[in-house]
């Protein structure tokens, strides 16, 4: 498995933030009114084991946060989205969305999105979406029919995909 790295960040003030590595990150929004938006994309290959965690702790209300996770698993290597959303007691009117999307390559290539609520109060809005998938072979086929090659169409698909 890839370095596990473990960050832990007090969001008191909106803000974005990028994930580019391995590892777990726990976000505690700790101040009402702030925005938080998590985006992450990994592209694993050869036999790389990559796991990454993310937790979003809501501690205050009136709190946002939007994250997305996306990747492509190759090859034989191993891609897993663990994501987990806590919204504490006593901190309504918070709204928190988790997507992990991952695109397997090859056969043999591995995947998990694991998505996780934990809600311990009343008036929030809290969902998560995953998926995982391989490119369907009638979108290879399209791009084909325009004079794309396999690999070609594959490579447009891929960087559509991973897009945020």
């Amino acid at each position: 498995m890839t370095q596990t790295q473990k960050t832990t960040f007090q969001i008191e003030k909106s803000t974005k933030h990028v994930i580019e590595q391995a590892g777990v990150y726990l976000f505690e929004i700790t101040k009402p009114g702030v925005e938080l938006e998590i985006s992450g994309v990994f592209d694993v290959g050869n036999r790389d084991r990559t796991e990454v965690a993310v937790i979003i702790h809501h501690k205050a209300p009136h709190t946002r946060a939007e994250t997305t996770l996306k990747g492509v698993a190759r090859d034989h290597a191993s891609l897993t989205f663990v994501g987990r959303i806590i919204i504490d007691e006593d901190c309504g009117d918070s709204h928190s969305f988790l997507t992990e999307r991952i695109l397997l390559l090859s056969d043999t290539a591995h995947a998990k999105a694991v998505p996780d609520l934990e809600i311990k109060t009343d008036d929030v809005s809290c969902s998560h979406a995953a998926s995982v998938s391989d490119i369907p072979e009638d979108h290879i086929f399209y791009l084909m029919t325009r004079g794309i090659t396999r690999q070609q169409a594959e490579a447009m698909i891929v960087e559509g995909f991973l897009e945020i």
